[in-house]
């Protein structure tokens, strides 16, 4: 869970504490839950209060709602970005939304983002869901003419970011900033690991058969712990020709037909529908694609190319969905810190 710490600059002397003033930003430290990598944060935009609180602020406006929704949809949620399903936060609008999940891009965001790494990290990936026609079908000098206009906004920004005018720069770092502090690491998974809790005995047979190269395999690329992914982009055999080419459209690569990112599976169980395409409503579809239904695509994942289809029987896949349901972190998913005030 992110801890806010407030830095005030202490000097103490042999009689008294004398606190130094600061001006500017107040700095937030970020607290990363055991066996989670440290985040790297950019230079330009370090995380402070007033950022975070900006943007928790501006839940209450539309365009805010549906930047974060989407941005957090394309980065780390199975869902297509064709399909207007706004399923990742909370009920804020008409449309049912579902917790969030641990922000997959926030370790990843110094390198690509978006299923198909469109963007170059998660502040440029702001940009995507306010032009496109499927999600805000706005511009960007109409959202940042909107905040200006508003009657609370433009102080919000000037103590987030010491400045009389806002830009479209300024809202991607205080989204990026705000997203980077949604980190899961309290499963009762992690619970387990760190000797707090224990499995049942069919969720530790999932556990087994997650890391089983003969059975489940998962491990490969969602690597067991830590962020649960490898990051690597992967053809996983959803259709024999991919009728969406992923990562090709990026590096124009045959090779890349196809492929998409491979997303974190913490808090998995709360954000269907999975896949890239938001074909599979149940973990148990997901299981059963990687048992029997994968097509052998022309550049299909290797480790799917040499499993054996069938290879689990249906009690296996069964223990194997009880441990992807461990992963879920009910502290954060409940966490009133990422919920509108």
């Amino acid at each position: 869970m992110a801890v806010v710490v407030f830095a005030f600059g202490c000097k103490k002397d042999e009689e008294t504490e004398q606190v130094v003033p600061t001006t500017g930003p107040t700095p937030y430290t970020l607290v990363i839950p055991q066996g989670l990598p440290p985040m790297q944060i950019p230079a330009d935009n370090p995380l402070t209060v007033e950022g975070i609180a900006l943007v928790k602020s501006c839940f209450t406006i539309r365009y805010f709602q549906v930047i974060i929704r989407s941005h957090v949809r394309a980065a780390t949620s199975h869902i297509a970005d064709s399909l207007i399903y706004y399923r990742i936060l909370w009920e804020l609008t008409a449309f049912q939304e579902e917790e969030i999940l641990c922000l997959l891009s926030t370790w990843d965001g110094s390198l690509d983002s978006f299923w198909d790494g469109g963007a170059a990290d998660i502040e440029s990936q702001v940009l995507g869901p306010i032009q496109n026609p499927l999600e805000l079908h706005e511009t960007l000098e109409n959202v940042v003419s909107k905040l200006s206009e508003h009657s609370e906004y433009p102080a919000l920004f000037k103590a987030a970011f010491e400045t009389d005018e806002i830009s479209i720069v300024h809202v991607m770092r205080a989204i990026a900033q705000f997203e980077r502090t949604m980190v899961s690491g309290n499963s009762r998974y992690d619970q387990y690991v760190r000797g707090e809790a224990s499995l049942t005995p069919l969720e530790l047979q999932g556990l087994d058969l997650y890391s089983d190269m003969m059975k489940g395999d998962c491990n490969h690329c969602h690597v067991l712990g830590s962020t649960f992914s490898d990051f690597e982009y992967r053809n996983t055999g959803l259709d024999s020709l991919s009728p969406d080419l992923g990562r090709y459209y990026i590096t124009l690569l045959e090779s890349d037909m196809g492929k998409f990112k491979t997303p974190s599976l913490r808090n998995i169980a709360a954000t269907p529908p999975y896949m890239h395409d938001g074909r599979f409503w149940t973990l148990k579809e997901c299981v059963e694609h990687y048992n029997t239904g994968f097509h052998y695509a022309a550049n299909l994942d290797g480790n799917l190319a040499m499993a054996q289809k069938g290879r689990m029987t249906d009690q296996e896949m069964d223990a194997i969905v009880a441990f992807l349901l461990t992963l879920n972190d009910d502290e954060f998913l409940n966490n009133p810190a990422f919920r509108p005030e």
